[in-house]
């Protein structure tokens, strides 16, 4: 399975970046959810993001959806 670089923009995750895996287009999933893990110091949460496009330089950008209770977005 091949990946691709994607910039997460807005919310939690702002300017993060990470490698996901990517579709036969060579595009990130349209959909990617991060989760803030239990033992984290605030409540667990998973922060849905959206595939936004393409960069300049060939990187992809995440756009920040939402933020909900674990599990809510599955």
């Amino acid at each position: 399975m091949s990946e691709v670089t994607v910039r997460f923009v807005g919310g939690p995750a702002n300017d993060l970046v990470r490698a996901l895996p990517a579709g036969p287009d060579g595009a990130p999933p349209r959909l990617w959810v991060l989760r803030r893990p239990e033992e984290a110091p605030t409540p667990a949460a998973d922060h849905l993001y959206a595939r936004h496009r393409r960069d300049g330089v060939g990187d992809w950008t995440m756009r920040f959806v939402r933020t909900d209770p674990v599990g809510v977005t599955e």
